[in-house]
């Protein structure tokens, strides 16, 4: 049964491997560090894991399952109706957004009452959207008129509205897009332009924007530990305890301590847990499983044969990555404390769906570039046998 399933996935093992390991550590880790917040709402931290987390991992599985099979020249289109979508949602979020965690970056959805983080929406609606972009723009690529300022409209837009909300999330996606405009092309003199606009937009959010006291109150805290209250430095002090009494080898599974202190100790500190519990070992593992994930997905970027595969798994796995090493910089005090969960391993429904999709959209180009692979060495070997067969006999 697992070979006839294992049979029907396509594209990267290695990615999928690094899926199913990431998905067991999440399980594990979750399972962990939910015990106390079951505890304190009354419920069994089976009960609790099985009616949430489980599910949307397995719910996650499903998706990059079904992601995989769609054909990734489907998701250029898709790209401008999630881009219509996204914008609306994004200041919806802004005015009407619930209020979780001290900040307003989740939408209610009605009837079943669950939050949806629109900021995941847009990750996935901006990446794709300028794939498709910089593909179609190529002829003209560096035309200001008609290439750089569409495009750059689209980036600056999307990047001051999540700022507004959510600066970190903004700060990633905005580098990402910076990436894939250097990939896609674009001239250095217009990158240097898009720098300095988004400085300049940074400024505005950071100074004038309504989380401006949130925002400065982090850094402040992170430049000068020292000199801040221990309730401003809470978090990321019981994050370095985790981190100091874990030592090399971990307390093992389910015996840390720090996660009856950290506020979100199966989202945003997740890994200061698995340290914790799993040691520096444990913590080594994590790295170099997105590293590994980094390095295949540049093996499939080189392999593409279209522009917009190559654009649209750069973008994606560069944003995976840069999230993962953010928020594992922010669980060792490399970083102020932001709300960047752990792709895959953290626990959360919105992030761990969208973070599945751009899995599966990975795996898609690289099933074309396994189809496209095997075409060509079909081709070759056709042409071989045709070639041979005009040779005359040697008497």
């Amino acid at each position: 049964m697992f070979q006839a399933l294992l049979n029907k996935t396509k594209g990267d093992r290695w990615i999928w491997l690094i899926i199913i390991l990431l998905s067991l550590i999440s399980v594990m880790a979750v399972y962990s560090a939910t015990g106390t917040l079951a505890y304190k709402k009354g419920e069994a931290v089976e009960k609790l894991l099985l009616t949430k987390h489980l599910i949307f991992v397995l719910m996650g599985i499903g998706m990059i399952y079904i992601a995989h099979l769609l054909d990734y020249r489907y998701y250029a289109g898709i790209s401008k109706v999630l881009m219509i979508v996204t914008i609306p949602l994004l200041f919806y979020t802004l005015i009407f957004g619930t209020n979780l965690n001290d900040a307003s970056r989740w939408v209610k959805i009605p009837v079943i009452g669950l939050t949806f983080q629109t900021s995941d929406l847009a990750k996935l609606a901006l990446i794709t959207f300028l794939a498709r972009m910089l593909t179609k723009k190529q002829e003209n690529i560096k035309n200001v008129k008609e290439s750089f300022i569409p495009i750059m409209g689209s980036v600056c837009v999307v990047f001051v509205l999540i700022a507004l909300a959510n600066l970190s999330t903004a700060l990633m996606l905005f580098g990402v897009s910076i990436l894939l405009l250097i990939i896609g092309r674009i001239s250095i003199k217009q990158i240097a332009i898009v720098c300095a606009g988004g400085f300049v937009l940074l400024l505005f959010v950071f100074f004038l924007g309504p989380r401006r006291k949130t925002y400065m109150s982090r850094i402040n805290t992170f430049m000068h530990p020292e000199m801040q209250h221990s309730d401003k430095t809470f978090q990321a002090d019981q994050a370095k305890i985790a981190l100091a009494t874990g030592g090399v080898f971990g307390k093992g599974p389910g015996n840390s301590t720090q996660r009856n202190f950290l506020p979100h100790p199966y989202s945003d500190f997740i890994f200061a847990i698995i340290i914790e519990e799993w040691g520096t070992v444990g913590g080594i593992v994590i790295m170099i499983l997105y590293l590994v994930l980094l390095y295949r997905c540049i093996k499939i970027v080189t392999r593409a044969p279209k522009a917009f595969g190559a654009l649209l798994a750069a973008g994606l796995s560069f944003s995976l990555t840069i999230q993962a090493f953010a928020n594992m910089a922010v669980a060792v005090g490399l970083g102020p404390v932001t709300g960047v969960p752990l792709p895959l391993v953290s626990m959360g429904g919105t992030s761990m769906i969208f973070t599945s999709v751009a899995f599966g959209i990975i795996l898609s180009v690289s099933r074309d570039v396994e189809e496209n692979a095997k075409l060509t060495t079909k081709e070759e070997k056709t042409n071989n046998k045709i070639i041979v067969g005009e040779i005359p006999a040697i008497a």
